[in-house]
């Protein structure tokens, strides 16, 4: 029952959505990182719940570093982030205790724990959860920084709506995860950005909720992270992803959609520009063989609907075995795809820079520079 994740950087989650704190423990570190609390409050604050659009459960997520860190830098020994839950009602779920809500974890956590799980608010499986992965996020982004590679994503679509997509010039590309870093409900175009918050309105008017698409890039990966078969670059990338509930489908590049094409209209041609290697397209995503090939990794992440909705649904009672309708209670998510989106470059960031020490740990063997 590990909820542990990482080779190099190895991170530890816990904590339950009602509980008295939530965090994260992140072990292998290296020393002498300083850490910028203003980029990770800033990082946290994209995370926040605000206004209609998102749960009235306002929690004020300050970020407490409570191990591994000395005079404001990493000391190369276990860091533990914690984050205390003060704004929770957890009366709201007493009446609901034995209901199984649709489309949540409650009953197979009910049968993986044996009944003994904390139910309240979705317990250990709560989206409370991902504020932890934001603050550990947060600390590898600053160390990725360093190296030139940026981190950003912005919402794709909702509900038929779409933003345009990231550009495939890099120095435009750059310009744009700057801009989407910088803002919380981030489109690229702006008539799309009102009419997603339209649908959402609209949602929540009607006591439902929706789903959307999140588009993420990585830019400046260098060539030769990540590894063939088992634990490509794909691989981790999507089982750190995965790791977020409310994601259902990760493609790279053009995903699904080389479907319908053929290799003639796909293939991303290999060409030198100023002595670096680069492709004239970038279909692939900039992975090849399972590892970078130096080009802007993009991928999609397919967010469900939240499944907290408040109207009537059909579920069971598991103590009494009985058939039950019911209604919702609490405070939740019209939509969590625009709040997901900083939680996705975080868990990106966190498998970035693991593989990434891995590979100049390698070079660094073989007596390379870099």
């Amino acid at each position: 029952m590990s909820n542990t994740i990482g080779k190099n950087i190895r991170i530890s989650l816990f904590g339950e959505s009602h509980g008295e704190a939530i965090g994260a423990m992140m072990d292998g570190l290296p020393s002498g990182i300083k850490i910028d609390m203003n980029f990770l409050n800033s990082m946290m604050d994209r995370r926040k719940a605000k206004g209609n659009i998102s749960t009235q459960r306002k929690e004020e997520d300050q970020v407490k570093l409570i191990s591994g860190v000395f005079e404001g830098k990493t000391t190369g020994t276990p860091l533990t982030i914690l984050i205390e839950n003060k704004n929770v009602q957890s009366k709201d779920y007493d009446s609901i205790k034995d209901f199984m809500r649709p489309s949540h974890a409650d009953y197979t956590a009910h049968e993986k724990y044996y009944g003994y799980q904390d139910y309240r608010g979705g317990g250990h499986f709560s989206g409370r959860l991902t504020a932890p992965l934001v603050a550990a996020g947060a600390i590898c982004m600053q160390i990725l920084h360093d190296q030139d590679i940026e981190i950003g994503s912005h919402i794709l679509s909702c509900q038929g709506i779409c933003d345009d997509s990231f550009s495939t010039d890099e120095k435009v590309l750059k310009k744009q995860i700057e801009n989407m870093n910088q803002v919380y409900f981030a489109c690229l175009n702006d008539q799309a950005k009102n009419q997603i918050l339209e649908k959402i309105e609209e949602a929540r008017k009607n006591q439902d909720s929706v789903g959307g698409i999140i588009e993420s890039a990585i830019l400046n990966v260098p060539v030769g992270i990540g590894d063939p078969t088992f634990d490509s670059l794909e691989s981790v990338l999507s089982h750190a992803l995965f790791s977020i509930g409310a994601i259902k489908g990760i493609e790279f590049g053009l995903g699904f959609d080389f479907a319908n094409h053929t290799g003639s209209e796909v293939n991303d041609a290999i060409r030198y520009e100023e002595g670096r290697v680069i492709t004239l397209s970038n279909n692939n995503g900039g992975i090849n063989g399972g590892i970078s090939n130096g080009m802007p990794i993009i991928l999609r992440c397919a967010i469900k609907p939240t499944p907290s909705i408040f109207q009537m649904q059909q579920t069971i009672n598991i103590q009494t075995k009985k058939n039950v309708e019911y209604s919702i209670v609490g405070r939740h998510d019209p939509a969590i795809f625009h709040r997901a989106r900083v939680v996705i470059d975080s868990m990106i960031a966190i498998t970035i820079l693991d593989c990434l020490i891995e590979r100049k740990g390698i070079l660094s063997f073989m007596g390379e520079k870099k």
